[in-house]
């Protein structure tokens, strides 16, 4: 399993922000083609990101990916025809309205690896799967993605935006029921899709300690990473969904015991009862630390 704690953001018509990001312990770098770079300067994008691809260091652990503009945005086409050939390790897509739009990117990446000799099905999809009101009512149908799906993750701003909500946030800056619902929704289709489930941005990168509380929730709720837009985010990201020393000994613990025990249902730690769950989630524990 590859890990995916922190995915940082990096724009990608920003050459001094492209260079600054290596050496950033992300473990993925996506380099941004949508949101972040304006019309007029999508095609220069383009091509810092593939010179960027063609010159990245290849024994780096870190992956590389792209956001490309959306399955209908005009620009996608050219997306795609322009940084397959630098054969990035994934491709996020933005407002993902449901798993058709991955199974049609899917097949637009297969005819490009076949074309450049890039080993097929090696280019993984990120879907960012809750920016349209559409794409809540299929969530549960990304399974039937295959194995290019690498995660799920989830974002509230374009969802608001379509929406016409004042605001996604309440006056102590939670978020409100509309997009608890929809984090919970994301949550539970990567889980049901068995792949990783990507917690949304914190936006103030300012404010390490209310960073530091949004990984805490995402973490304890079953997220395994976090989208970053501050390379200061990455290493508190890192720690937060890293599991800590004591949390390793226990998995172990569990892991050992029920191996002692293999015809046992129920068994006791320490005078606490433990069943299959938590050797389901001790050995999620354990593999999330040996994920290199």
């Amino acid at each position: 399993m590859t890990r995916m704690r922190s995915l940082l953001f990096v724009p990608g018509d920003s050459e001094r922000k492209l260079a600054k990001s290596e050496g950033i312990p992300a473990d993925v770098l996506i380099l941004d083609l949508e949101d972040s770079v304006a019309s007029a300067n999508k095609e220069q994008a383009r091509g810092l990101v593939c010179e960027y691809l063609a010159q990245r260091d290849q024994s780096s652990s870190t992956q590389v990916w792209v956001r490309m503009n959306s399955i209908g945005h005009g620009e996608a086409g050219a997306d795609l025809a322009a940084v397959m050939p630098a054969r990035p390790d994934g491709i996020m897509l933005p407002k993902t309205r449901s798993p058709n739009d991955v199974e049609l990117l899917g097949r637009h990446i297969g005819t490009y690896e076949a074309e450049h000799e890039i080993k097929v099905g090696s280019t993984r999809i990120l879907p960012v799967a809750t920016e349209t009101p559409q794409s809540l009512f299929t969530l549960g149908e990304y399974a039937q993605c295959g194995k290019r799906l690498a995660a799920l993750t989830w974002g509230a701003e374009d969802l608001s935006a379509a929406l016409g909500a004042i605001s996604c946030r309440d006056d102590q800056g939670n978020w409100t029921e509309p997009y608890r619902l929809v984090r919970s929704l994301c949550l539970f289709a990567a889980h049901a899709a068995e792949v990783e489930a990507i917690d949304t941005l914190f936006a103030d990168f300012r404010d390490n300690e209310g960073l530091e509380r949004s990984c805490a929730e995402a973490r304890r709720d079953g997220f395994s990473g976090k989208l970053a837009i501050h390379p200061g985010q990455v290493e508190v990201i890192n720690r937060a969904f890293t599991p800590s020393a004591e949390e390793l000994h226990k998995a172990r613990r569990i892991v050992e015991l029920f191996e002692a025990h293999p015809e046992a249902g129920t068994l006791s730690l320490d005078g606490v009862m433990v069943d299959l769950p938590h050797l389901v989630q001790a050995r999620k524990t354990l593999s999330q630390a040996e994920g290199e």
